[in-house]
């Protein structure tokens, strides 16, 4: 039984440079237009199941004005009350009214994209707050809100490791239950490589993946790139291949051995033409994803669940016991993970598991 849902709001004030989601700059008549057709989507398509998690992304949700707030979630009060309700916002567009609406439609957990506290960094993200306005944001955050995500990102071009490290202080002194961290990867279609930006020195990159880890020791490390007092249930969903509901434009989701992508064509949204691309997911391909997904999470992959999933042993999937005799994957009694001192070479080991024939 499907258990998590994602709800995908594209509208942006400003587009970050790094970004290659489906996005669009505000508009409120546009905006009204999609949340109705949202609905549309919604009630095409949903069960009725209740759900654990709902997560609302973008773009930048916490754009929406008072009025449209309160319209996306009287919109998904057909969820019904998950137990853990996320919502995504900027620091820019932060205001107590926004979060008393949050809060009185069930939403309890906020997860808030900073990226940086370096003035020379955010300028070159196009990211809009400061270091001022962030510290003030999240004291009101915290008066309404005790579940909260902060976003780091690091290899940024130009980068030094005291630079970062002067951010994870700061990080640190928000004093959240929960970070996830992003290394900046250049993807096509975004501002960064319309401007032919590279990536990092991958040598610097591991050094600060290396310095993350050390510095966030007291936060349990609990996926390659989160660390969490409090882990994420959502994310929990992705990373344990379970099935899931995807809605809004450009949002993917997983239903009865299905996966799809939604279209990024606002008229063909509009229209009622939600899904571009749909893929039936054989034993093949979920066992493929199984470990793609299962192998970041740092206790990886319970033995047990997987033989009752794909009625198959464990060690009779392709290069895992080669992998374990180069001691890049470790089997104990009750799961199959990447040896820590793998982490970084994570997807490395990962690209062992797609098939290729």
């Amino acid at each position: 039984m499907i258990k998590s849902c994602y709800i995908h709001i594209p509208f942006c004030q400003s587009i970050c440079s790094y970004c290659d989601f489906c996005k669009f700059y505000y508009n409120e008549k546009m905006v009204n237009e999609y949340l109705d057709a949202l609905k549309k989507e919604i009630d095409t398509y949903y069960k009725g199941e209740q759900l654990e998690t709902l997560y609302i992304g973008g773009g930048t949700p916490s754009v929406l004005n008072l009025d449209e707030l309160t319209k996306l979630l009287k919109i998904l009060k057909v969820f019904n009350k998950p137990s853990e309700y996320t919502i995504e916002c900027n620091i820019e567009n932060i205001t107590e009214d926004k979060l008393k609406i949050f809060k009185k439609y069930g939403i309890n957990r906020i997860s808030i994209g900073i990226q940086t506290f370096n003035e020379k960094h955010l300028k070159y993200l196009n990211r809009h707050h400061t270091l001022k306005s962030a510290l003030e944001t999240i004291r009101l955050v915290k008066k309404y809100f005790t579940n909260i995500n902060v976003d780091l990102m690091y290899a940024l071009p130009n980068q030094t490791l005291d630079e970062l490290n002067k951010d994870i202080d700061i990080f640190l002194s928000l004093d959240v239950p929960h970070i996830s961290t992003y290394s900046l990867i250049i993807e096509p279609h975004t501002i960064l490589y319309n401007h032919k930006e590279k990536n990092i020195d991958d040598e610097l990159d591991y050094e600060m993946y290396k310095l993350i880890c050390n510095r966030l020791s007291n936060y349990e490390h609990y996926e390659t790139s989160n660390f969490g007092i409090i882990k994420s249930k959502h994310n929990l969903t992705y990373w344990k291949n379970l099935e899931y509901y995807g809605f809004g434009m450009g949002a993917s989701g997983y239903v009865d051995s299905i996966r799809y992508d939604n279209t990024r064509s606002l008229n063909e949204y509009l229209n009622g033409n939600y899904r571009k691309e749909e893929i039936y997911q054989t034993n093949k391909l979920k066992i493929e994803n199984e470990f793609i997904l299962g192998l970041r999470l740092i206790e990886g992959i319970n033995i047990y669940n997987f033989k009752e999933k794909y009625n198959l042993d464990i060690l009779d999937v392709k290069n895992v016991k080669e992998l374990i005799m180069d001691k890049k994957l470790v089997l104990t009694n009750d799961n199959l993970y990447i040896d820590p001192k793998f982490w970084y070479l994570a997807n490395d080991i990962l690209i062992n598991f797609i098939n290729n024939d």
